[in-house]
């Protein structure tokens, strides 16, 4: 399907992507795979992303508790870190039925640790080190993620 990628100088720029895919984002679910190394900017993005839809609470890194809920403008709000999962197997636990509300917003944050046991993406966002900056290439994958993109410009 179709894809943009940008350039982002700084952690702002970062930051900035994240308010910009909230902006586009047109009231009805979303499933975001976000990749990339430690570091690359990914739980930078979901806070902006998530603080653009006005949350109205501290916006928490899910390092730890691995999935953090939130209330986004009236639909719920998901944020994944799957980093120290081993296998899939283990989400089991979590009750991860929720996700598959079709209007619900899930950034999911290491995704591949969760193969299988995720809704499938409308975008994923590839974010990674490039000349002292980031690179960040989203990528749509169902005709909701295009309509995104599309919004994005």
């Amino acid at each position: 399907m179709t894809g943009h990628l940008w350039t982002l100088a700084n952690e702002a720029a970062t930051h900035d992507l994240g308010r910009r895919v909230a902006m586009a984002l047109d009231g009805g679910g979303m499933v975001i795979y976000l990749h990339g190394e430690l570091g690359a900017g990914k739980t930078t993005f979901a806070r902006a992303l998530l603080g653009a839809l006005a949350v109205g609470e501290r916006i928490k890194s899910p390092t730890y508790s691995l999935v953090e809920r939130y209330d986004a403008q009236g639909r719920p709000a998901w944020h994944l870190d799957l980093y120290r999962i081993a296998d899939p197997g283990e989400l089991e636990w979590l009750g991860l039925d929720a996700l598959a509300d079709p209007a619900a917003l899930v950034l999911v944050e290491w995704p591949e640790r969760g193969r299988g046991a995720l809704p499938a993406a409308d975008l994923t966002l590839d974010l990674a080190y490039a000349d002292g900056g980031r690179q960040a290439r989203l990528q749509a994958h169902t005709a909701r993620g295009s309509g995104l993109l599309t919004r994005l410009g």
